[in-house]
């Protein structure tokens, strides 16, 4: 029985009359994504054509997800919101806070142990208001949604960038920050821009060592890191039904890396096939009543230039493996001879000293049997394993069963490290080295999908490159980055030289799924009377404070930093170990942009306090800054704040004082978390501009009591020498965004909503 049947029973009763309506409106058929996004409006039927990457829509979202290190920070700002329950069925997932080590039990022994203040106040405060919670060691957050809560047609939101891997069972889901998933929990609107649609036609089929992951990191290549932004990207074609449910998963997770608001697949028999192994037959029997509105029209997918605003088309027959990276998700490289020539070129280290299969990217149970499958050759063939090799299987279902059916046991016979069901390396929760910031240069494999500096281990020199499960699987094997397994042999203990034959893997378990336990907590049907306590000396949780608002007089603003280059959320708020303080807006606030590269000086975390003239931290110079009663202005280029979805990127700065945040171009999540927290998140009208921006500036808005929707703002830049500029600025603020700022943030609107 499939969790909130009632509430999908209830969005599938609604659609065709919505999808009818919208058709009718827009006088054209209809795309997925547009079907989705029609019968999700806030008030109800369709009553107006939006205009794509332009009209901003209030939807209503069907649930929402959230993980350990960014509940906590959701969670919090929900305690003020003023509701005795969440309004949407909404769950937590402790799969963020676990750090890889040892291996699995002893891992998450140590997380339990040094984190048991975080989880036991997520699993109260869900237990108050209503949340499903998800015990650490339960899995990772998108392999559980997968597995649990999503279904075909559907539209849900996550406090994680990743959430958009639940398009791989036909749902619209998009990676949002905490006060976003605030506003739904409280049972308001949700706001998007309706986004432009990019479709994919996939055409032949996948076989051999090429796998669903080659799709995505092909995709990348094509779109760049920025070329989904605003945008939903919609597979069809025979090359897509074709794929497993948990493919179209992988594929959908890693959408996130080309900036699209999210991916996903129209309904069919893979999709219908996991719904009955994962035990929602329900789902699929009330998804089949109306399985023609869970799938773009017939003439789309026949005409598809006609119906998106671009379209790109893959042979999957003519797709091979493919590694991507290193430091940037979009640079693909075909293995073997290319990878050897690009790697001499570029001195990538040719030796690769760990494979690492799992995160929510590819950890299903089809995942570790393919790549299992490998494993199980080289033990045959008496191949001995080159590099180190890391296992994080998805969710506890997963590791349970493939544990039965002696998938786990064949990794462990190779020497492989079984992890816990968690994030782990994949978000940097790896205690690689003890000193990572020293660490040497080298080359590791994972099938992840983000490969920023110091990602997975700290380490600035570790070059990561992203591939499918099999395939980083027979590189761990051979130890070598430019190992084509096509082509090349291995030499095995006799001293023979041996080839790997094609992987090989199961859809799903041939005897079912199966787990003792879960990991899952119901939470009270009346939560009222439990207490959530917070130690007011605790270094983990903090109660927030309202922010005060920014106020329509900006002057004499100091220049905290000015970014050069790329700056991810990575960058602005690091996780790693700051991971322990996500839940303390004051101790976290200590790691703002200190990643950063200023450009003056390229050094990080080095910046000018232009009070006293010397040279420090970013945060320590924003708290300088902050305690003089002077606000900060934060300087970036183009895509600033792509990467995680995490709000801490947008409520640090403004907690240490920065009123606004000026760029080339922004990530989408992360403006729209800035605009949350009522602060300014504008852009130059002029890329030029911010050659113009020096170290010693100080910052004048002119013009901000006329802050309206649309119209441009004035800043006036003061140089040290007392010569000025004045720069013209653009920012997409609607009226609704601007009563966030002028109260404060969103939150302090919603709470004085509550209260009226």
């Amino acid at each position: 029985m499939a969790f909130d049947i009632d509430m999908i029973k209830e969005v599938y009763s609604n659609m065709a009359e919505r999808v009818d309506a919208a058709r009718d409106l827009v006088g054209k058929p209809l795309t997925l994504s547009e079907k989705i996004l029609y019968s999700h409006l806030w008030d109800g039927k369709a009553t107006k054509v939006f205009t794509r990457g332009k009209d901003y829509v209030d939807f209503a979202p069907d649930r929402v997800a959230c993980q350990d290190a960014t509940a906590q920070m959701a969670l919090l700002q929900f305690m003020q919101a003023g509701k005795k329950k969440v309004s949407v069925p909404t769950t937590v997932h402790c799969d963020h806070l676990i750090q890889a080590k040892n291996g699995a039990t002893s891992d998450l022994q140590h997380a339990i142990n040094t984190s048991n203040e975080v989880f036991n106040f997520l699993e109260s405060v869900s237990n108050k208001y209503g949340i499903g919670f998800w015990k650490p060691g339960a899995g990772i957050i998108h392999q559980v949604v997968l597995e649990n809560y999503a279904f075909p047609g559907g539209m849900m939101i996550g406090t994680d960038s990743h959430t958009v891997n639940a398009g791989g069972l036909g749902m619209v889901a998009i990676g949002v920050g905490g006060a976003d998933a605030v506003d739904v929990m409280a049972g308001m609107a949700w706001e998007l821009k309706f986004p432009k649609l990019i479709g994919v036609r996939l055409t032949g089929k996948l076989s051999g060592w090429t796998a669903p992951k080659d799709v995505i990191l092909k995709v990348a290549e094509i779109l760049t890191a920025k070329g989904g932004t605003d945008a939903i990207v919609e597979y069809f074609g025979p090359g897509a039904t074709g794929m497993s449910c948990t493919g179209k998963g992988t594929i959908c997770n890693m959408g996130a890396e080309i900036g699209a608001t999210t991916s996903t697949f129209g309904y069919d028999e893979s999709m219908e096939r996991y719904l009955r192994a994962t035990d929602r037959a329900d789902v699929a029997d009330a998804a089949n009543q109306v399985k023609e509105h869970l799938t773009g029209d017939a003439e789309v997918y026949a005409d598809p230039e006609q119906y998106f605003d671009q379209v790109i088309d893959i042979d999957l027959t003519q797709l091979g493996p493919l590694l991507n990276g290193p430091f940037t998700p979009d640079l693909s490289t075909t293995v073997g001879r290319e990878m050897t020539e690009k790697a001499k070129a570029n001195d990538w280290p040719m030796k690769v000293e760990w494979g690492l299969i799992g995160s929510c990217t590819n950890s299903s149970y089809e995942d570790l049997s393919r790549a299992s499958s490998v494993a199980q050759q080289a033990l045959d063939k008496g191949v001995k394993m080159k590099s180190e090799l890391g296992i994080n299987p998805g969710s506890e279902q997963v590791r349970f069963t493939a544990a039965r059916d002696g998938i786990i046991g064949i990794f462990e016979n190779l020497g492989a490290k079984i992890f816990t069901n968690a994030c782990g390396p994949c978000i940097g929760q790896w205690a690689r080295y003890d000193d990572p910031k020293n660490a040497p240069k080298n080359s590791i494999v994972h099938s992840f999908n983000r490969n920023f500096a110091k990602r997975a281990d700290g380490n600035p020199n570790t070059h990561a490159f992203v591939a499918s499960p099999e395939l980083t699987a027979a590189i761990a094997l051979s130890g070598r980055l430019d190992f084509n397994p096509l082509t090349d042999s291995l030499i095995n203990e006799n001293g023979e030289e041996v080839m790997l034959d094609e992987p090989t893997g199961w859809e799903l378990p041939p005897k079912g799924f199966a787990v003792d336990d879960n990991g899952f907590l119901e939470p009270m049907a009346d939560g009222s009377g439990v207490q959530v306590t917070v130690n007011p000396d605790s270094e983990r949780i903090q109660l927030l404070t309202p922010f005060i608002p920014l106020g329509n007089s900006i002057t004499g603003a100091k220049l905290l930093i000015k970014a050069f280059g790329k700056c991810t959320t990575d960058h602005i708020s690091m996780a790693g170990p700051w991971l322990r303080f996500r839940g303390h807006l004051d101790n976290i606030a200590n790691n703002t942009l200190i990643g950063a590269v200023n450009a003056f000086g390229k050094k990080t975390n080095f910046v000018k306090n232009q009070l006293t003239g010397d040279f420090g931290g970013v945060p320590d110079t924003a708290r300088a800054y902050k305690a003089a009663g002077i606000n900060s202005v934060v300087i970036g280029d183009h895509n600033y704040g792509e990467g995680s979805s995490r709000e801490h990127a947008a409520m640090q700065p403004r907690f240490l004082g920065v009123a606004a945040v000026i760029v080339k171009s922004f990530a989408r999540i992360h403006e729209t978390n800035l605009k949350k927290q009522g602060m300014l998140g504008l852009t130059f009208a002029n890329e030029a501009d911010y050659d113009l921006i020096q170290e010693d500036d100080t910052f004048n808005f002119t013009d901000l009591n006329e802050f309206t929707p649309s119209k441009q703002l004035t800043l006036e830049v003061v140089h040290v020498d007392g010569s000025k500029n004045t720069i013209m600025l653009n920012h997409t603020y609607n009226q609704s965004q601007i009563d966030w700022y002028n109260e404060g943030s969103a939150l302090n609107l919603i709470k004085k909503e509550n209260a009226a």
